[in-house]
């Protein structure tokens, strides 16, 4: 690789097209003129910020981003995240890392673009503590289905659910005159690994409801009937400040639960919903719709009454997603304003 250049005064924009150990930068001056674009490896990247003045540096938000967003920032740069999406319209033809480079810096000008805040590392360790649980969650019923199947070869069925399958495990613990030594030893591992994922979940939990607890907005969202601990904060933590939408109903958008559009000549086509943006808060969203829609007869605010109206002429799993919906709303308009949950 050949050195960097001598004069770097000139730029007053870069995009970085981040990697594993080669970096693309392309450099410009504001005129849009570009003044440096060339590979770098990891090593050469902070020093290669370091010989620039202030400027302003666009990456595209994919792994590392945030950490490279600190480092970027404590050199005193100003840094913008860019959704993926938004750069890849910007892509000349073939893709390859220059091209990407030069995308993200003509994406970093588009009016009303939305930027990515640089999390903290105490912010990503909470985001790491819920995709922790829900590996382990997905790890855990990739167990029970597997003892489910095992079991069903020597003539004992077992429903779904978490608590039958801890009685299977019983009884491979117990002993069962259908379950003879072999499989018995066989099977002992899976459900001796169950009960450790139990046990990892179990403090994660324990964790996150303390955090939950001692956080004022995750305790306002916890008054919202369907949304418990987990949600509450992992909604805190993935949208920290909700002034970056203009409002309930593009916040819900961004989580993926509205009709996706497929409009021309002015006549509107609606679809199914797009589940585009956070899968993870999407799904925490609608599993806390559904407990609200089975629980429903139990209470009667405003929330319940409308979703039992609906449930008059509506399947249940489209009322639940219409539920989750309005539940994505409410916490938007919780996560602004200092107020919690009034039933009335």
């Amino acid at each position: 690789m050949s050195k960097l250049p001598s004069d770097l005064s000139t730029v007053t924009t870069v995009a970085v097209d981040l990697a594993k150990h080669i970096f693309q930068v392309h450099g410009c001056d504001a005129a849009g003129k570009v003044v440096v674009a060339k590979a770098l490896r990891r090593k050469e990247l902070l020093p290669f910020f370091a010989a620039l003045g202030p400027c302003l540096v666009g990456l595209e938000a994919c792994g590392s981003a945030h950490h490279w967003g600190r480092a970027l920032l404590a050199l005193g740069h100003d840094v913008k995240l860019i959704p993926p999406a938004y750069v890849k319209p910007f892509v000349k033809r073939q893709k390859n890392d220059r091209n990407d480079a030069a995308a993200i810096y003509e994406a970093l000008f588009r009016p009303g673009l939305r930027f990515v805040a640089v999390r903290s590392i105490d912010n990503q360790a909470m985001l790491m503590q819920h995709k922790v649980r829900e590996m382990l969650v997905a790890q855990r019923t990739q167990l029970f289905n597997g003892l489910r199947g095992h079991m069903a070869e020597v003539g004992i069925i077992a429903a779904q659910g978490a608590r039958n399958m801890r009685s299977l495990g019983a009884l491979i613990h117990e002993g069962h005159p259908d379950i003879c030594d072999m499989v018995q030893q066989s099977l002992m591992p899976l459900v001796m690994q169950i009960n450790h994922l139990d046990e990892a979940i179990r403090d994660i939990d324990t964790a996150v409801a303390a955090q939950a607890k001692a956080d004022p907005v995750a305790s306002r969202l916890m008054t919202i009937p369907g949304i418990g601990p987990v949600t509450a904060s992992a909604l805190v933590a993935t949208i920290g400040d909700p002034s970056g939408f203009s409002g309930p109903r593009e916040f819900a958008a961004f989580l993926g639960l509205v009709p996706r559009q497929h409009s021309s000549g002015g006549k509107e086509r609606l679809g199914r919903i797009t589940k585009m943006g956070n899968g993870y808060l999407r799904k925490l969203l609608v599993v806390g719709a559904h407990a609200v829609l089975v629980h429903q007869a139990r209470h009667n605010d405003p929330l319940r009454a409308w979703a039992r109206k609906l449930l008059e002429t509506k399947p249940f799993k489209l009322v639940a997603v219409a539920t989750a919906n309005k539940l994505a709303r409410m916490a938007f308009a919780l996560m602004r304003q200092d107020t919690s949950y009034r039933a009335a």
